[in-house]
């Protein structure tokens, strides 16, 4: 039970409103996501961001900022990188610029920064802090932060005894690629070539292949993706994460394209709004979504899903096979021919991408030239062989169809056209009770057929088009029913939604941080390289507060031999079978022994008691 009644349940969840929060790596991109229905957009400025390919201009994010507000929708800005100290300035003045543009909070991981001069904007703070105890949340709660990013690895028992103990906004991911590490704790990146996965520049060392050998030197596997994990994908679950206390519900992929972005916020947009409605709950911004296409998780970019950690099992998480795109199930081969196969479907089409496993189960792929029918004809025939399994990572009609769609979002007005003495007033009001008011002192001659002229008011009245703005009712009242040429009434709608729209934009209520900076006991007395300090204002928020600072940041010491390079959630022995809790033996002596494509060798160690796995460098 998530409280003593159904009484109590609904009461509680009545007093919250709920995000779909999506990722955008440009303005065009978060646009699109908000016409598709996101509540909130989180964005990277040029630097700071932890994704360092996704950036953009001050300019880019007010114009942004400015459409979102007219939805409701809030943008947050990610500063979620350690800095240095010359960056730690620079990023104090940028803070000041976002709030000067009304962004709707910052997510960060630095802590330095609550020691410079920041304006009220709202604080968020990043997964990559590492926010996976409650004593850790109950601090950030108690010092400022309006909300936490709760770690890939939580499940729904711990989101409860979070919820249940402190009072802070809880946002969780629930969907897109999986960090093989706990977030803000794997350094594997920068020890290997120096891009720091904190610094926003990882190289995704998870995705690469490596080969797995016990200490007697035995080959447990050979060159496989042994760290890379499917992607996160908790649908199923959002009922359950509502109830638990999650209002923020977070879609990974600030780097994925368009067309991934849009197809993934129409999906949970349409399954949150299911929840909602069944529980008479409301989401945080306003519109109604329109799109032309059905969302399918499995026609964009995939590697395959899995729902992690969420109930606290771990089932098959990982693909070891492959870290690329799998996409959708279609079909098994019936034939192979000298430049074509037989498929036992017909729903590829020219254009299309496959993939499948072949003989040494390594995922390879091909595009389509033709298809006829269930003939099909690749560019490549090459280890296509009767009875595999094809899968399609790219599929052209569908990336089409999303790329091309007519998205719309639509704030629902009503109009209403009066007769005064000296002529008409026109009266647009949305659900918030913003309105705007056109007065026409002109007398236009009476209709001669006025059911006619009525109807085309109403007609003309409603075609709002490309605008935020759908018109549910035009109400009429007349002493005498006049005729207005249809560009008059084209103007005058024109003239009312242009001044609704600059209404709504002046009455969205920015909410401010209200609560001050403070200097709460840390649940530590001391810190070593996991804090990632890597800058002196860092260090004395730290020292404030009764921390003996131990270690730098490795990206400070670049020491790499001596730290764990990735601790994780996610366990080599039961992906293959044999953890000892499994019961079912195993012939390996541990330690394991992970070694890489340059025979550089990772010491793999397990604690069990915690159900955790650990990576560090062979001596």
């Amino acid at each position: 039970m998530f409280l003593k009644s159904d009484k109590d349940l609904k009461t509680n969840l009545k007093t919250r409103e709920f995000e779909l929060l999506v990722p955008a790596n440009n303005k065009n991109t978060a646009i699109r996501a908000i016409k598709a229905g996101a509540d909130a957009v989180y964005i990277g400025y040029s630097k700071f961001g932890a994704r360092a390919q996704a950036g953009n201009t001050i300019q880019d994010l007010e114009e942004l900022i400015d459409f979102a507000h007219i939805y409701r929708v809030k943008v947050y800005i990610t500063i979620n990188t350690i800095l240095n100290n010359d960056e730690i300035l620079q990023a104090e003045k940028l803070i000041q610029k976002l709030y000067s543009i009304k962004a709707d909070g910052i997510i960060i991981q630095d802590m330095g920064l609550l020691e410079c001069e920041l304006p009220p904007i709202p604080l968020i703070a990043s997964t990559q802090c590492n926010n996976n105890t409650l004593e850790k949340i109950k601090f950030l709660e108690q010092t400022g932060f309006k909300r936490v990013i709760l770690p890939r690895e939580i499940t729904l028992n711990e989101i409860k005894n979070i919820k249940d103990n402190t009072n802070i906004e809880l946002e969780c991911f629930v969907h897109g690629a999986l960090c093989m590490s706990y977030s803000g704790q794997c350094y594997m990146s920068c020890s290997i070539g120096g891009r720091s996965a904190n610094r926003g520049e990882c190289a995704q060392p998870c995705r690469k292949k490596y080969s797995l050998m016990d200490s007697k030197g035995n080959f447990i596997l050979k060159n496989k993706n042994i760290l890379s994990l499917k992607d996160l994908n908790l649908s199923n679950y959002l009922e359950s994460l509502i109830l638990n206390g999650i209002t923020s519900f977070k879609i990974e992929g600030r780097l994925k394209n368009e067309v991934y972005v849009t197809n993934t916020t129409a999906f949970y947009r349409q399954a949150i709004d299911k929840i909602l409605d069944n529980y008479g709950l409301k989401c945080t911004s306003k519109g109604v979504s329109y799109c032309d296409f059905e969302p399918d998780l499995y026609k964009t970019f995939n590697r395959g899903y899995t729902d992690f950690n969420i109930t606290g099992e771990k089932k098959d998480i990982a693909c070891v096979n492959y870290s690329s795109s799998l996409g959708e199930y279609i079909g098994v081969i019936k034939d192979v021919k000298k430049n074509y196969f037989v498929l036992n479907s017909n729903v590829l089409n020219n254009g299309d991408g496959i993939c499948f496993f072949n003989e040494n189960k390594e995922l390879t792929g091909t595009n389509i030239n033709k298809t006829e029918g269930n003939f099909i004809f690749p560019s490549n025939i090459k280890g296509i062989k009767s009875g595999i399994e094809i899968y399609r990572n790219y599929n052209k009609e569908f990336e089409n169809k999303v790329k091309n769609s007519n998205i719309l979002r639509k704030i629902n007005t009503q109009i209403k056209v009066r007769e005064t003495d000296t002529g008409y007033i026109f009266i647009i009001y949305d659900e918030e009770n913003n309105s705007a008011v056109n007065i026409i002192s002109k007398n236009f001659e009476a209709a001669q057929n006025k059911d006619k002229s009525i109807t085309t008011m109403k007609v003309q009245l409603s075609k709002t088009g490309e605008t935020e703005f759908q018109v549910s009712k035009v109400d009429i009242k007349f002493k005498t029913i006049p005729f207005i040429r249809t560009c008059v009434l084209n103007e005058i709608r024109r003239n009312l939604t242009a001044k609704l729209r600059k209404i709504r934009a002046k009455n969205y209520k920015y909410k401010k941080r209200e609560s001050r900076i403070n200097i709460i006991t840390y649940p530590e007395v001391s810190a070593d390289y996991k804090a990632n300090i890597y800058n002196d204002k860092a260090e004395l928020f730290y020292k404030k507060r009764g921390v003996f600072v131990s270690q730098k940041a490795p990206e400070a010491t670049k020491d790499f031999k001596n730290i764990d390079l990735m601790t994780s959630k996610y366990c080599i022995k039961n992906q293959l079978g044999i953890c000892s809790k499994l019961k079912t033996g195993t012939k390996y002596s541990e330690p394991f022994i992970l070694k890489d494509e340059f025979n550089k060798k990772y010491l793999v160690e397990f604690d069990c008691s915690k159900c955790n796995m650990k990576v560090s460098i062979w001596d």
